[in-house]
């Protein structure tokens, strides 16, 4: 038999809905405000806020590095406590237990003990430590010492070949303000992370798509970017060496044999050339064993959109050019119209034979 339901039965099931809303709503509070009383982390987390973020971008920014887990709470927070507009570029640590307020005041006071290092573009690992030292930083000394790939969890530090330092090409050049009391694992932690966010889903893509590792591009880069500092050339040069690559001939590159050296000579020598080194594209065919400096993004492109050319060659002009060849008869004709006959260039010493 069916009984009918009261409306005393109506208001029943409805104050128990309301209950369990409010249960639910009580519980999801309680876990909300506990993040923002503390955050949750196991190890110390080192974030940067760029000039001009606001608090939206630092928001979503904590919450990609895992360090908050309610972006909108944070935001709320930083509205009410006045902070919006208030955030200072620069570096802060976060530590396990800082509450959301604390890390606004961190991320909001100027007044921090940071020393202003600029890394230039196609500097090697040993020059970073040489300017982190000469900027007054103790980190300096122990530099190259913390560039151990199994202390940092990034992918594209996984299966790194055996070779000189094998985080070269991956401390990406930038202008950091570092805290002084910052050890050097930190600083390489912050290189990076620098890294990661600027070798962006696209770039790993167009590495695919190219049948190329992360590795293989940012090594490519590194030579782009000690053969030609030229905005207008990074493309053809890497357009050159990928014709060269894919017609089974040396790179022959210079740079790769003043990595050898540990100096940048003018000129080589043809024993210079002759040097028996992984890194030596004039020996080895192919990519060097690894990345010789630490490309910036814009050999990072050309390494990755090279430009299409016939040409297999190039010299440096006179004027500071560089004359680009398709044969090389044109090439040795450049060579001398430069007098560069007794150099030893990029591709000074190539010839058909080395199509081998």
């Amino acid at each position: 038999m069916k009984v009918k339901e009261t409306g005393f039965g109506k208001w029943k099931i409805a104050v128990i809905l309301i209950a369990v809303v409010v249960v639910i709503g009580a519980v999801g509070f309680t876990i909300v405000m506990r993040d923002s009383r503390g955050v949750t982390l196991t190890e110390d987390v080192t974030v940067e806020v760029q000039e001009g973020a606001g608090a939206s971008a630092v928001a979503d920014m904590l919450y990609d590095r895992g360090v908050i887990k309610y972006p909108l709470v944070f935001k709320l927070q930083s509205k009410l406590g006045s902070y919006d507009s208030q955030f200072q570029p620069g570096i802060i640590t976060v530590s396990d237990g800082m509450s959301y307020n604390e890390i606004l005041e961190a991320l909001t006071t100027a007044d921090r003990d940071t020393v202003t290092v600029v890394i230039p573009e196609g500097y090697e690992a040993v020059q970073i430590a040489n300017a982190l030292s000469e900027a007054g930083l103790p980190c300096g000394a122990d530099f190259m010492d913390a560039l151990d790939p199994s202390l940092y969890d990034y992918d594209f530090l996984k299966d790194l070949p055996d070779r000189k330092v094998k985080l070269e090409g991956y401390l990406f050049p930038a202008t950091y303000k570092i805290p002084a009391s910052y050890t050097a694992s930190e600083v390489v932690d912050l290189m990076l992370q620098s890294f990661n966010n600027t070798f962006s889903q696209e770039y790993r893509d167009r590495a695919a798509e190219l049948n190329m590792s992360i590795d293989d591009v940012i090594t490519m880069a590194s030579v782009i970017e000690r053969e030609t500092n030229s905005d207008s050339e990074r493309a053809k040069v890497a357009g050159v060496f990928y014709n060269r690559i894919n017609s089974d001939m040396k790179l022959q590159s210079c740079a790769t044999v003043q990595y050898v050296l540990g100096e940048h000579k003018p000129v080589l020598s043809i024993a210079d050339t002759q040097i028996d080194s992984p890194y030596n594209t004039y020996v080895y065919s192919g990519l060097p064993v690894g990345p010789i400096c630490n490309p910036g993004e814009d050999c990072i492109k050309a390494a990755l959109y090279p430009e299409q050319t016939d040409a297999y060659y190039f010299c440096l002009s006179k004027s500071g050019e560089h004359i680009f060849s398709k044969t090389y008869e044109e090439h040795v004709a450049a060579m001398e119209n430069n007098d560069l006959v007794t150099s030893v260039d990029s591709s000074a010493v190539a010839n058909e034979d080395s199509k081998k």
